[in-house]
């Protein structure tokens, strides 16, 4: 018996590079390598995260037009680890058609800039914090004023984790964001009772699914647990917030994985604070939890493959991120709590340790999110190294 030949017609499989070469871009090897993908990756370094062990690398910087633009010319689909490429450089690449981009310039300008962001979102009717434009310290203590005494201060680009964000009761106090920024991003200071994230796959052609809304805790303005979906939410609020990231989606025309973060109030409205348009910190839980994890429902998205189900494997998934302390052997401190937990699915990042720097997550499956998050922790302890626990949520 002869096998058939490949038909000379068969489509080639989509290849996929990735601009920036962190942990995101790392744990979309494995579904890549899964569902036939060839995946590249632009780092920086060797010693960067997916560079590590990516079995294909480009060196060079997401802010470099040469580097990005040869990666483009290699690959069909340029996607994201983080969202901080320059617009000129992605239009170029469309402009001259060396590969497609998704999400495309147009949508990923609403994660890059928030000024952007709350613009397109305020102008479409999706719910917002109230906020301002702030050229000059002048304009700055105006809204103060109308706000009440103190607002949250904002770049409009380059922050992430808390950085570029701050609670101020004076202009002064972000005197030095002013030379660097024509415009501040202004918002009021919310009272919310939690944060919650709805995350969001769409596909060029519009087909669209949501994932679970769940709840997130801070901690430093880093994300810090999640439980999946969020507890004490009904399912018609569930369905309400994972319609609206719909409607968000399809309103700036995202290809990909879409995260919006929301404020929830005491009353239960939520409010949008943030998009970003790639694989997010609160949707790791997914990798383990779902049916289909946010990586490979990414890759599936902007390779433009039909879509993957989003149901949860277990009543309850929770996720604790590892965030560098004493112990610099992360491995070793993985077999203990391995030994000690072995439900428990850990995952490292092969990034050096610094106080407070993400360098792996944690997930636990289950029905119980108080005996989940208590085991996930104990299990951060031993990893860590250090007395780590549930952090308070924090305003951010």
């Amino acid at each position: 018996m002869t096998s058939a030949s490949p038909s000379r017609d068969a489509p080639s499989p989509v290849r996929i590079g990735v601009v920036g070469a962190g942990q995101l871009a790392r744990m979309m090897i494995g579904p890549a390598i899964e569902l036939g993908l060839p995946l590249r990756v632009l780092a920086t370094s060797a010693q960067e995260s997916a560079a590590q062990v990516s079995a294909s690398v480009r060196q060079g910087s997401h802010d470099d037009e040469e580097a990005v633009r040869a990666l483009a010319a290699e690959v069909d689909v340029v996607t994201f680890d983080h969202e901080h490429v320059p617009t000129a450089i992605l239009d170029g690449i469309g402009a001259d058609a060396l590969a497609a981009v998704r999400p495309g310039p147009g949508a990923l300008v609403h994660a890059q800039d928030k000024l952007v962001m709350r613009e397109r979102l305020t102008a479409g009717g999706h719910p917002c914090p109230r906020w301002w434009r702030a050229a000059d310290a002048a304009a700055l203590d105006a809204a103060i004023d109308e706000a009440g005494g103190q607002v949250v201060v904002k770049t409009p680009r380059g922050g992430y984790d808390g950085h570029g964000v701050r609670i101020v009761r004076s202009a002064q106090q972000v005197q030095d964001w002013f030379a660097d920024f024509p415009e501040l991003l202004v918002e009021e200071l919310v009272a919310y009772r939690r944060e919650l994230s709805a995350q969001v796959a769409r596909r060029p052609g519009g087909e669209a699914v949501a994932y679970p809304v769940v709840q997130s805790v801070q901690k430093d303005g880093v994300c810090y647990e999640v439980v999946a979906p969020a507890p004490d939410l009904d399912d018609a609020a569930q369905e309400r917030i994972q319609q609206l990231a719909l409607d968000i989606a399809a309103d700036l025309d995202v290809t990909g994985m879409l995260a919006v973060e929301l404020f929830e109030t005491a009353e239960g409205a939520v409010l949008v604070n943030e998009l970003a348009m790639r694989p997010h910190n609160t949707g790791h839980w997914s990798m383990d939890g779902a049916v289909t994890g946010q990586f490979e429902q990414h890759l599936r998205a902007v390779a433009d493959l039909p879509l993957g189900a989003t149901a949860p494997r277990a009543p309850v998934a929770v996720m604790v991120n590892l965030l560098g302390g004493p112990r610099e052997d992360l491995a070793a401190g993985a077999r203990e709590a391995l030994g000690e937990d072995p439900e428990i699915k850990v995952h490292l990042y092969g990034k050096g340790v610094r106080p407070g720097r993400k360098v792996g997550h944690v997930t636990l499956l289950g029905d119980d999110a108080a005996e989940l998050l208590e085991r996930a922790h104990r299990a951060e302890r031993i990893i860590i190294g250090g007395p780590q626990g549930p952090a308070p949520q924090e305003q951010a």
